[in-house]
């Protein structure tokens, strides 16, 4: 309908417009048109507005000649104003058509009207309480926003009530003394468990009260007087306790090892009484400084007497030199005794002293010894007299760091005050020994010795007997020295014109100087000590000396030749036996050897 009605509207625009000519000539002009009562002349136009028009009319043309109706109507050659009537009349048949439509359906309208106002009152009341539940919610957000802040106001105040209560807890819990605590200390023996838990609980009590004492709480003055009391009783039973320990030390054939090593589980008492009493601590330290260090110097005096008788009873002295002439008539080596000096150059099993299984062997025991009339050199008596002095002093150190409670400079000073008159009287023996001892192998092993138990005391963490070892080291290293030197002496002092009849076999000094080296180096390679290779420098420059001054005393150049090839031939053996290979010593020996070797004639060199 509605296509229709633009139809016929076009229509009869275009029937108007473009037929208004036709019918002013044909019939005259139309009733009631307006604007078409007189014939339009083209002078009285307004070109403007008509150029405009003319446009428009163009454009609605052109758009309603796209219509497929009006397309139809030009193609089918139909009169445009009687079809326009046409559409006319059918348009006012539609009209009064929707007319009786819309009177049939008024009462459905005025029905919908009604139902449509009916669903405004309805929404305006819902507006109207969506409106007044937004203002309650405005309201209850801003008591929720009440709440949290009176919430959070409560939590502080709770975090801060809990925080007292706590301290309060911790306050009257550290001033309340229960019943079993003073039953403990008054009671119970003090080697029993709960006394020491009871002990260590009255130290934190004290503690607490201490403190609090200091911040200036009255409640301490109700528990001070108990507090002290049972710190009174507890001192004098411990006091008592440890006592009698140290003076069970004393007694006679008592291994005082095993009631130290008891002490060790009571470590806390001392603790305790340098907390609360510390007249009563230095009074039982006092006394196990002056019970333990008469124990050490008697046990190490007697001990060291006992050890002493089990030596060789012929040592060296100082006509035991290298160069000292050997008056035997069977040769040097048919004496058995050490007087023939065989046993001061020669190392043989002496060093096996240092040797990591010896070096820690059980000590000596004198009197077994003695039954079975053992004897030893002196560097294993001092080897097994020094590693009982390690192992005790170690000992005793640990003790004193773990019991007393100190460490560092302080737990040294305590050592000493413990160990110092033993570890005195030992260097007093050692320096009183050194003066009449010319075994320079002797020497040199004991301070090999030395050496070793310096790094064994190092490994455990021991630095007390660090200061001994170096005044042990002071005393052994002069007198090695000085015990070489006169060994280079003697040598360099050797006339060969008094050594009695001489032959090409190798010269007996010649083989003490070959023993003598090769032992000293053979030690002296474990740890180098550039002083010694110095004198053993010097030693042989004189040896080599000595030997030319020997063969001097042939007549023939061959007899000279032969004798210096045995010699040097004889010491380069025993020094490759017992040195390095790539030592100076057998480098220099091989050079000799060498050049005398190539000087001597083919056939006198085969023969021997």
């Amino acid at each position: 309908m509605a296509a229709a009605a633009t139809m016929a509207a076009a229509a009869r625009e275009l029937v108007l417009r473009a037929g208004a000519s036709d019918m002013e000539e044909e019939e005259g002009p139309l009733e009631g048109g307006p604007g078409l009562q007189e014939p339009l002349q083209l002078g009285e136009l307004d070109i403007t507005s008509d150029e405009f028009i003319l446009d428009e009319v163009d454009v609605h043309i052109q758009a309603n000649l796209e219509d497929e109706l009006v397309k139809e109507a030009l193609k089918t050659g139909v009169d445009l104003r009687h079809y326009s009537k046409q559409v006319e009349l059918e348009l006012q048949q539609i009209e009064q058509k929707s007319i009786r439509d819309y009177i049939q359906e008024s009462e459905n309208i005025a029905s919908l009207h009604n139902q449509i106002t009916a669903c405004d009152a309805v929404l305006e009341r819902m507006e109207q309480m969506l409106g007044a539940f937004q203002s309650d919610l405005s309201s209850i957000s801003s008591e929720i926003r009440t709440l949290q802040e009176q919430s959070g106001a409560m939590n502080i105040r709770l975090r801060n009530r809990q925080a007292v209560r706590g301290k309060l807890g911790e306050l009257v819990d550290g001033l309340v003394v229960p019943s079993a605590l003073v039953t403990a200390i008054l009671e119970a023996p003090v080697t029993e468990p709960r006394f020491l838990e009871q002990l260590q609980e009255l130290d934190a009590k004290a503690a607490a009260v201490r403190e609090q004492e200091a911040r200036g709480t009255a409640a301490c003055a109700d528990v001070r007087g108990v507090l002290d009391r049972l710190r009174i009783k507890a001192v004098t039973k411990i006091r008592e306790f440890i006592l009698q320990k140290i003076y069970s030390f004393r007694k006679p054939m008592t291994n005082y090892q095993i009631p130290q090593t008891a002490l060790l589980k009571y470590r806390f008492f001392y603790q305790f009484l340098l907390g609360n009493e510390r007249a009563t601590a230095k009074e039982i330290r006092d006394e196990y400084v002056e019970t333990l260090s008469k124990i050490y110097l008697s046990y190490y005096r007697s001990y060291l007497g006992r050890l002493m008788k089990v030596q060789y009873e012929e040592v060296a002295e100082k006509d035991d030199l290298m160069g000292v002439e050997d008056t035997a008539k069977k040769g040097f080596f048919s004496k058995p005794s050490l007087r023939s000096r065989n046993t001061i150059f020669t190392l043989g099993t002496r060093g096996s002293v240092i040797s990591p299984t010896e070096l820690e062997a059980p000590i000596l025991v004198p009197h077994t010894a003695q039954r079975g009339e053992q004897r030893y050199p002196f560097e294993a008596l001092f080897r097994s007299q020094h590693y009982a002095l390690l192992d005790n002093s170690c000992r005793e150190y640990l003790f004193i760091c773990e019991f007393f409670v100190v460490s560092g400079s302080a737990a040294q000073d305590l050592f000493h005050a413990v160990m110092g008159r033993t570890l005195s009287m030992t260097l007093k023996h050692l320096e009183s020994y050194l003066t009449d001892c010319y075994d320079a192998i002797a020497v040199f092993l004991c301070i090999h010795i030395v050496l070793r138990f310096r790094n064994i005391a190092a490994k455990r963490d021991v630095p007390a007997l660090d200061r001994y070892w170096e005044q042990v080291l002071a005393l052994l290293w002069p007198r090695f020295e000085l015990i070489l030197e006169m060994n280079i002496q003697s040598v360099r002092s050797t006339d060969p014109q008094r050594l009695g009849g001489l032959d090409t076999r190798p010269h007996y000094i010649t083989r003490r100087y070959a023993e003598f080296s090769s032992a000293l180096v053979s030690i002296n390679q474990t740890i180098p000590n550039e002083r010694t290779m110095q004198l053993l420098g010097q030693l042989q420059v004189e040896v080599e000396n000595f030997v030319l001054r020997v063969a001097a005393e042939f007549s023939s150049r061959k007899e000279q030749l032969v004798f210096l090839i045995n010699n040097y031939d004889m010491m380069l053996g025993v020094l490759m036996e017992r040195a390095a290979d790539d030592s100076k010593e057998v480098e220099s020996f091989q050079q000799l050897l060498n050049a005398r070797t190539q000087k001597l004639p083919a056939q006198t060199s085969r023969k021997i």
